[in-house]
């Protein structure tokens, strides 16, 4: 097995979480891009785009390989980003009060030494519940999800939102596909277990 060194090119905790459970060692390195939007710029080719960019922006500063993530929740034609403050993640909550919701997550393998590039958009889909204001409260005061695309957490008490999930992988819902990982990191030598 090859030993590149990884670099998870995030600062998200609930990525690094994710990451470990493939049991390789990695670094983080904080992106600095600008993340916004391009004037009629589909979901999928933002987060693609994102992650991208994300992977390249670290390059500069390390060698090895380089995973770069990002994700948006859409609903219809609306893309939802991080709600970033309290007002504004029960506004979301109460927009996805019993919608279909897809979360697309870019995902980005870059080999700095050699330039190979693997991009993918691992799609997944949640139904939620009828959610009044006060059960959307109540959740965001436990939870306080102002990080998270679509304003939830999966791995916490946001689970309890949903009516149904559907997806090849669950962990693109958390916001890093490790199935599709799992197939670029073989393309580069890494095979796992």
């Amino acid at each position: 097995m090859k030993t590149d060194p990884l670099i998870l090119a995030s600062t998200s905790p609930f990525r690094r979480e994710l990451l470990e459970r493939l049991g390789l060692p990695f670094e983080t390195a904080a992106p600095d891009i600008d993340e916004s939007r391009l004037e009629n710029e589909s979901a999928p080719a933002l987060v693609r785009r994102l992650a991208e960019a994300k992977a390249h922006a670290v390059a500069a500063c390390h060698r090895g390989l380089i995973i770069g993530s990002d994700q948006v929740a859409t609903t219809g034609d609306c893309i939802l980003g991080k709600p970033g403050t309290h007002e504004r993640a029960a506004e979301q909550l109460r927009r996805l009060s019993g919608e279909r919701v897809i979360f697309q997550t870019g995902l980005c393998l870059l080999n700095s030494e050699t330039g190979y590039l693997q991009t993918d958009m691992v799609p997944f889909t949640v139904r939620f519940r009828i959610l009044d204001a006060q059960r959307i409260e109540r959740y965001l005061r436990r939870d306080k999800p102002y990080n998270c695309a679509g304003s939830f957490k999966s791995e916490g008490l946001g689970i309890t939102l949903f009516e149904a999930m559907e997806g090849q992988d669950p962990t693109a819902l958390i916001g890093l596909p490790l199935i599709r990982l799992t197939t670029m990191l073989v393309n580069e030598g890494i095979v796992l277990p």
